[in-house]
């Protein structure tokens, strides 16, 4: 009896010591980056965040974690998580306490690694405290996009390669490229963003630049090889939705725009960003660089485009002429000229040194979308679900191009031949002759998804 009583007392002790054991390593296991970050980026940031800070308290960066608001208690004890404020707002039983408000509260496991990585002396493991919680997340793959679509997705983001051969549009997890003659698919470039919002390919075809994103979660902007499909690079992850970006003129740098209300500028060998402006205080909806390289342009949900020198990123000039968000801009072929359109339905043409206001192209009937220059053309889309052609010389309507159902969001022009492509909210792509605006194809841009021809319908929203 007493060996067995013995062995039992020594299976119990090396039980506890076990699991004494595998909690310590689950303490040590807790890292700010991998763990603490994902919680506080998906939970927290979107009330304690640059643009709304409850409590003047910010935690979209370790550095600000560490700083704590208006409370005069320490966000966070280094080794005792009683003591911390964050600790303490997140496991309080009154509703009106606990953090997050108005949602669940924090599941027990993830409590428990805040506690961990706490009581383990609240260490930074990251490069820099000073950046955004959700750049220093580990990425995992993204999601498989659907073997077949069901329905279809809004086309936000269309771009033809150099050559006018192909042409991207974004989907799903997915980028899709088709041949803009007969609307066949040609490939599918998987590992991306859930949406993206904006496509631009390099001035020679080797990489194609995808920004998006989940809203309110986090953005990211990668580039990727249009012939294989493989991701060559992560250029920058951001705490929202990537909205725009645009390689410059010799494809040496990339600018991108996002629900961040920033603006950033990356160098595109290197794979680091240079420039961070932080001019706008709503979203940046579109981007443009000048013909030569040496300025940018931006438009915003803030009613105001800006123009930036790119080498520095200082401002150059404002223009607050418009009535409402701005959605699009882009330069005059010289340079002079910025053009800028939203929901007041008008384009803005104005001096792009003084910001003054040199004219206006009227004649909409919604909220305008997109703006795209070609030689002497202005070319745009709106939630009117109509394309304009203008002269860009003596801003006179050439052309209105009709046929699509619903809300056109994006557009994507081949010089060389005159084409112009367009997309819809309603996953429909038409590619237009911008010589005489006959159509060329019409294809509903959803791999699996029944042709056009067969699907189109008039629009739901009316």
């Amino acid at each position: 009896m007493k060996i067995e009583a013995c062995a039992i007392l020594a299976a119990l002790l090396f039980h506890s010591l076990s699991v004494s054991a595998q909690q310590g390593e689950t303490a040590a296991a807790a890292g700010f980056s991998k763990d603490i970050a994902p919680i506080l980026t998906k939970k927290c940031v979107a009330c304690h965040g640059p643009e709304k800070s409850k409590g003047r308290f910010r935690l979209d960066t370790f550095e600000f974690l560490m700083k704590g608001g208006e409370s005069k208690s320490a966000s966070v004890v280094p080794g005792q998580p009683a003591q911390s404020e964050l600790f303490r707002r997140l496991t309080a039983r009154d509703e009106d306490d606990r953090m997050p408000q108005k949602d669940d509260p924090l599941p027990a496991a993830q409590i428990s690694l805040i506690e961990q990585w706490i009581n383990a002396g609240a260490k930074f493991d990251g490069p820099d405290p000073k950046a955004p919680l959700v750049t220093l997340i580990p990425r995992a793959p993204h999601p498989e996009p659907p073997s077949s679509y069901h329905h279809p997705v809004p086309i936000l983001a269309l771009a033809f390669n150099p050559d006018g051969t192909e042409l991207a549009a974004g989907g799903y997890h997915e980028i899709t490229i088709w041949n803009p003659n007969e609307g066949t698919l040609l490939r599918r470039i998987k590992n991306v963003a859930q949406r993206t919002h904006s496509l631009d390919y390099s001035p020679d075809g080797a990489l194609l630049a995808a920004a998006g994103g989940s809203p309110g979660q986090w953005g990211e902007v990668a580039v990727f090889n249009p012939t294989n499909g493989a991701r060559v690079r992560v250029l920058g992850s951001m705490p929202d939705t990537a909205l725009t970006v645009s390689f410059s003129p010799d494809g040496s740098r990339l600018a991108v725009g996002g629900a961040d209300n920033s603006l950033r500028v990356y160098d595109v060998p290197a794979g680091k960003e240079q420039l961070v402006i932080q001019q706008h205080a709503d979203w940046v909806m579109s981007i443009a660089w000048s013909g030569d390289g040496t300025r940018l342009a931006s438009a915003s949900r803030d009613r105001t485009a800006r123009v930036y020198d790119a080498k520095t990123g200082d401002l150059e000039t404002s223009y607050t002429g418009h009535q409402g968000p701005v959605f699009a801009v882009a330069f005059s072929g010289d340079g002079q000229r910025v053009y800028s359109a939203g929901r007041d339905k008008k384009i803005h043409v104005w001096d792009a040194k003084e910001g003054k206001e040199a004219g206006q192209i009227g004649g909409f009937d919604d909220d305008i979308f997109k703006l795209l220059v070609s030689g002497n053309w202005i070319l745009s889309c709106s939630a009117d679900k109509k394309i304009r052609q203008h002269s860009a010389d003596k801003r006179e309507l050439l052309r209105t191009l009709a046929g699509h159902n619903d809300w056109v969001y994006s557009l994507a022009v081949d010089g060389k031949s005159k084409r112009l492509a367009s997309g819809s909210y309603d996953g429909e792509v038409r590619v237009w002759n911008l010589e005489d605006g006959q159509s060329l194809a019409a294809f509903i841009a959803a791999p699996g998804y029944p042709a056009a021809g067969e699907t189109v319908r008039a629009s739901t929203r009316e």
